[in-house]
């Protein structure tokens, strides 16, 4: 029997906690979203004067980081190639992204689950990802 470790709704609140800290900080706002190791949404907040479309984009970045076990900007990266690239469509849902901001979420060496951000640029996205990540791996 294989069991796998997973995110839970507690640590989606202390990434989420430590991700619109970060925000505030900076004084911007986007979109945050946590999912489980199937890339499945735990949660989600969108803060005030965060783009609308960014709703769909985070939960999506998630997915697929979690799913795809890698960084939503490497799939980007590896579609976009120009001598091995591919239709991103070769996955088969459209939840999957390329847009750098949702990260896995590493636990013993096992994807856990994903955070991701949307609405600010893709450095700045994976950046206040990273954030979540840290603050999820502290309280474990």
């Amino acid at each position: 029997m294989r069991l796998a470790k997973t995110l839970s709704d507690a640590d989606a609140r202390v990434a989420l906690d430590a991700m619109r800290a970060a925000l505030a900080d900076r004084g911007k706002t986007a979109v945050l979203a946590v999912a489980d190791d199937h890339g499945e949404p735990i949660a989600l907040l969108r803060l005030d004067g965060a783009p609308l479309s960014s709703v769909a984009v985070a939960t999506n970045k998630a997915f697929s980081a979690a799913r795809l076990r890698r960084p939503s900007g490497e799939t980007g990266r590896r579609v976009r190639h120009p001598e091995t690239g591919f239709d991103i469509a070769y996955y088969g849902d459209p939840r999957y992204v390329g847009w750098g901001g949702g990260l896995p979420v590493l636990v013993d060496g096992a994807v856990a689950g994903a955070v991701a951000v949307s609405g600010l640029t893709d450095a700045e996205d994976e950046e206040i990802a990273a954030i979540g990540i840290a603050a999820i791996l502290a309280a474990l």
